[in-house]
């Protein structure tokens, strides 16, 4: 089965991974640096929960860059994480989704994305972000090797160069890899050291 059929169900599992490690959060970690640079494990889950709203609004064919502004996470950000993956996976879930247009006013103005790809940017996202989660709490992130093997063909889609240096980038530039495992081959192509904080 081609990757863009696969793709909501492995987004779902990307995602429920990521909700696994938040629920895994305690007020002592909020605090810690994660290998996003600037983000502390606060911001990066008040990162995520807004990214999860955001495309669930994209998927509805809402273009409103309002729904990309930073949400705060209240008293229990385990909790409004996982309200906010939910949300997010409800939304993908909907009949159609996949022939649907995405406006991602994030990502750029005036354009939208076939619903396969756009979904494919979230899942991406999300296997890269649960591995900045598990790394900034000291635990692994497993994920079976079919999403890793499309995790990979994704990574290698994203575009390099002057892209991964402009401001706001998603990503950036990728690192020098050998050995390893896959999910560490995927982090180095998106621009992060599989071996941080060291």
């Amino acid at each position: 089965m081609h990757i863009n059929e696969r793709i909501v169900g492995l987004d779902a599992q990307a995602v429920r991974a990521s909700v696994e490690l938040a629920d895994r959060v305690r007020p002592a970690d909020l605090s810690r640096p994660t290998p996003c640079l600037g983000w502390t494990v606060y911001g990066l889950l008040a990162h995520m929960a807004t990214q999860h709203y955001g495309f669930a609004a994209a998927s509805r064919g809402d273009g409103d860059l309002a729904r990309w502004k930073t949400r705060s996470l209240g008293d229990d950000p385990a909790a409004s994480y996982r309200a906010s993956a939910e949300h997010v996976l409800a939304a993908f879930a909907a009949d159609g989704v996949l022939e649907r247009m995405f406006p991602l006013p994030e990502f750029t103005s005036g354009s939208a994305f076939p619903g396969a790809q756009a979904i494919s940017f979230h899942f991406i996202d999300y296997v890269v972000h649960s591995w900045d989660l598990a790394k900034a709490l000291g635990v692994a992130v497993d994920f079976p090797p079919d999403l890793l093997e499309a995790a990979l063909a994704v990574a290698r889609a994203v575009p390099g160069g002057q892209a991964r240096l402009a401001p706001g980038a998603a990503f950036a530039p990728a690192l020098p890899w050998s050995g390893g495992s896959r999910l560490d081959e995927i982090v180095a192509i998106l621009g992060r050291s599989p071996s941080w904080p060291a």
